[in-house]
């Protein structure tokens, strides 16, 4: 892949063979962004788990201390009071049956996070082939499947993200902005590594943490020594 004169520049700055201090890493990941827009800071984390069977799933949610610097989205599925009770905490759309040709036919997907009561689940169901491939699907695991609406959006629009293994049993979330500043983003990574410490499987066999790295949006990815992480913040 051919890289421009900034990334060159940025990747100078990184010794690919040293696993960094978290703190430090932050701090690389924070001078090396040089691009005109407020980057986002992701985290990379490969875990020693097989994805492939369904005791050694990694899959939760947590709700960072200072958010992820984006404004969120959200689609509720409800019915009755609880249409009321998901406008009334600040759900971006709610609605039932009507939603499905919207989203079917014409493509809309205007939206970052669906939310969905016990009893429209069979609605939302059908649009399993659509959200599911996209990360959309509402899932208990994650807190998005539920009738308590209201916290569910609230916790949502103050930082709550999901996080999940992928194919290659990697895990990719976005932990903050590079206007945070390095103590946000620290505390913002030590409250997602914590969550994902404590949700090891039983199953899991060996190391558990792999390796973790963070990266800003066009910037070189950093390294962090696994040893000097915990599960306390």
């Amino acid at each position: 892949m051919k890289r421009g004169k900034r990334y060159k520049e940025a990747a100078k700055l990184v010794d690919r063979t040293t696993l960094y201090d978290p703190k430090e890493a932050a701090d690389i990941v924070v001078k090396t962004a040089s691009a005109k827009f407020d980057e986002t800071i992701e985290c990379h984390i490969k875990l020693g788990v097989d994805s492939r069977h369904a005791d050694q799933q990694v899959r939760g949610a947590v709700v960072l201390p200072h958010g992820t610097g984006k404004s969120v989205r959200v689609l509720v599925f409800a019915k009755g009071d609880k249409i009321t009770e998901a406008e009334e905490a600040g759900a971006d759309f709610v609605g039932g049956n009507e939603l499905i040709p919207k989203i079917q036919n014409e493509g809309w997907l205007d939206f970052d996070v669906v939310v969905a009561t016990p009893d429209m689940m069979a609605v939302v169901g059908r649009l399993g082939r659509i959200l599911g491939p996209k990360g959309l699907m509402p899932n208990p695991k994650a807190g998005t499947v539920t009738m308590d609406v209201a916290k569910a959006i609230k916790d949502i629009k103050a930082g709550k993200i999901e996080y999940r293994l992928d194919k290659t049993n990697i895990i990719h979330v976005p932990i903050g902005k590079v206007s945070f500043g390095t103590e946000k983003i620290m505390d913002n990574f030590h409250t997602l590594m914590s969550a994902i410490i404590k949700a090891k499987p039983s199953a899991a066999k060996g190391q558990y943490l792999r390796s973790v790295a963070i990266t800003s949006t066009m910037g070189p990815g950093v390294k962090i020594n696994g040893d000097k992480i915990s599960a306390e913040k």
